[in-house]
């Protein structure tokens, strides 16, 4: 295993810098990453970071021996230089566990630039992780960043602080918060399993979280984390506002474009489960700068968006579960002409047989007096995405024999 020994379970020698190639690794968290736009993401992110210090806090879904970390700028015109960067376990808050604390390198040194439009992945961070264990990633930005390439609807709290404290423990230097990711797109383990079993959720904002409790880590695919015990990766590549066939200078690239990086690209990914289209039906419907283009779509349309990513997955010998579309009867976009093509989506899903599997999040959700509308019990409030209870019923609908 390339210099890693290990002894029940914990990493004791570390590779040289840059030999962990060699390594199996799996992803057991990611986001999407999008470009700013000032009408939906934070300052933070728009104006960006000069000497600052970013911290934050995620949920992995598998543990393992050892980890490391993926940043992206993928949406800048600039070089990004990161003053240095470490990870920990989680405590309270901005709070991070002493005993744990890792300063991440880059091809052995501490410091890195990351050039425009690219990505770039730490040296192995010699970090026994356990599953479902909430992490801290914590990037210090010495000179001025630019626009910031992040994921806007995190549902979970990212920590500012002036000046360096990566290597801060409490939590006193970041008195500003949001609720978004900046620069972070990933974290790996090494994986000891025999073969591939990464679960990407691939979809719009219902896959993202929203509706779910901010920090409660209760986003659909991390119940399915839960219910699978922590011993299949399911990471979340879920973006706000997303589309199949369209992209949108708020929302992200189309699902048909960005379905390479976002899904196919995890390491030792196998199974996809996606569940998009309901914004491509939707979106026709309001006049809203983040929604252009915004052509009505029927199911055919939709459909063929499905094919292209079918297409690529079965290039790249991963499995693709179809998600039937949710209710959303009394949401802003919701009119008679969209649940007619939402209807025929569906029952293409449920029966054309090109899907691995169905994941019938429709019929898992929706109310008992109408077939159109969520199940008040599962409704967050706007009628379109489910709260708690609902991404709860979303996860146990899902077959994890399929997976």
């Amino acid at each position: 295993m390339l210099g890693l020994a290990f002894t029940a379970g914990m990493v004791l020698v570390a590779p040289p810098a840059g030999a962990e190639s060699g390594l199996d690794w799996a992803a057991t968290w990611a986001t999407s990453v999008q470009e700013p736009h000032a009408l939906v993401s934070p300052a933070w992110a728009v104006e960006g970071f000069d000497n600052d210090t970013v911290r934050q806090v995620l949920r992995i879904s598998t543990g393992g021996p050892a980890v490391r970390v993926r940043l992206s700028n993928a949406h800048s015109s600039t070089a990004l230089k990161v003053g240095g960067a470490t990870v920990a376990v989680a405590a309270e808050g901005a709070a991070v566990r002493r005993d744990t604390l890792r300063h991440l390198t880059f091809g052995g040194k501490r410091t890195v630039v990351v050039p425009a439009g690219g990505e770039i992945v730490t040296d192995l961070a010699l970090l026994p992780v356990a599953p479902l264990q909430r992490l801290s990633v914590t990037l210090y930005f010495p000179t001025g960043t630019g626009k910031v390439t992040g994921h806007t609807f995190a549902d979970a709290t990212s920590y500012h602080a002036a000046g360096d404290h990566r290597a801060d423990v409490a939590a006193g230097a970041f008195g500003e918060t949001t609720q978004s990711f900046y620069y972070v797109s990933g974290v790996e383990v090494v994986d000891l399993s025999p073969r591939r079993n990464v679960v990407v959720a691939f979809g719009d904002s219902i896959t993202e979280g929203a509706g779910s409790a901010p920090d409660a880590n209760n986003r659909y695919p991390d119940e399915l984390a839960e219910r699978l015990r922590g011993r299949v990766p399911v990471v979340n590549a879920g973006i706000g506002g997303n589309r199949v066939l369209n992209d949108s200078t708020c929302f992200g690239d189309s699902a048909v474009d960005r379905f390479a990086r976002d899904a196919l690209g995890q390491p030792d990914v196998r199974t996809v489960i996606l569940l998009e289209g309901i914004n491509d039906i939707g979106f026709s419907e309001i006049d809203f700068e983040c929604a252009v283009p915004n052509p009505r779509v029927t199911a055919a349309d939709v459909i063929a968006g499905y094919r292209k990513l079918i297409r690529q997955a079965r290039a790249k010998g991963v499995r693709v579960i179809g998600g039937t579309l949710m209710p959303y009867k009394g949401s802003d976009y919701y009119r008679p002409q969209g649940e007619a093509v939402r209807d025929q989506v569906n029952a293409w899903i449920r029966t054309s047989g090109e899907f691995d599997g169905v994941a019938d999040f429709d019929r898992a959700t929706v109310s008992p007096t109408d077939p159109d509308a969520l199940n008040p019990a599962y409704d967050s409030g706007d009628h379109l995405h489910p709260n708690d209870a609902g991404h709860r019923a979303m996860a146990n609908a899902v077959d994890l024999a399929s997976l």
